[in-house]
């Protein structure tokens, strides 16, 4: 919370006697109550499955392979970066990088990059679709990191199916 009347500034209960330099701020999810934290997660969220819908649409048309690709990988990002207004970017970051998770969190990244590059560089429409299906795959690996046991479920149950 920026003061600029009086010399001190209440962070997490303790009074500081400068204001915060703004990037702190904006890295700190705390400067924000909770019901904002949560309005623009549910818009980031809504947004992220909204442009990765409209880009499966786009990918129907003539010489779409583009927008989809632009679009579906913009989705992700922004349904993946929504969670940045739950518990903060530096956070976020930290515990997408945790051993757990580090593995699908490389590979997602990869694949946001690959799509891209097979759509507008490399204009191999079928390598962008695989890749699109590996950003699928990746981020529900990832997603599934956050659940306890879900990845084990999954394994065993598709274990189980392929045996």
């Amino acid at each position: 919370m920026r003061d600029f009347k009086s010399p001190c500034v209440l962070y997490h209960g303790t009074f500081l006697r400068r204001p915060l330099p703004l990037w702190r701020e904006v890295l700190d999810a705390s400067t924000l109550s909770f019901s904002t934290r949560l309005k623009w997660f549910a818009i980031c969220f809504v947004g992220g499955i909204f442009f990765s819908i409209l880009g499966t649409g786009l990918l129907w048309l003539p010489g779409g392979i583009k927008l989809f690709a632009v679009f579906y990988t913009f989705g992700n990002i922004a349904a993946l970066a929504s969670t940045c207004f739950l518990m903060g970017p530096l956070k976020q970051l930290k515990k997408m990088f945790e051993t757990t998770r580090l593995l699908a969190t490389v590979i997602m990244i990869l694949c946001f990059v690959f799509t891209l590059c097979a759509a507008l560089w490399w204009h191999k429409k079928g390598l962008a679709v695989l890749f699109c299906i590996l950003q699928f795959l990746s981020m529900t690996w990832y997603s599934l990191s956050y659940i306890p046991y879900a990845r084990d479920a999954v394994t065993q149950c598709c274990s189980s199916i392929l045996s």
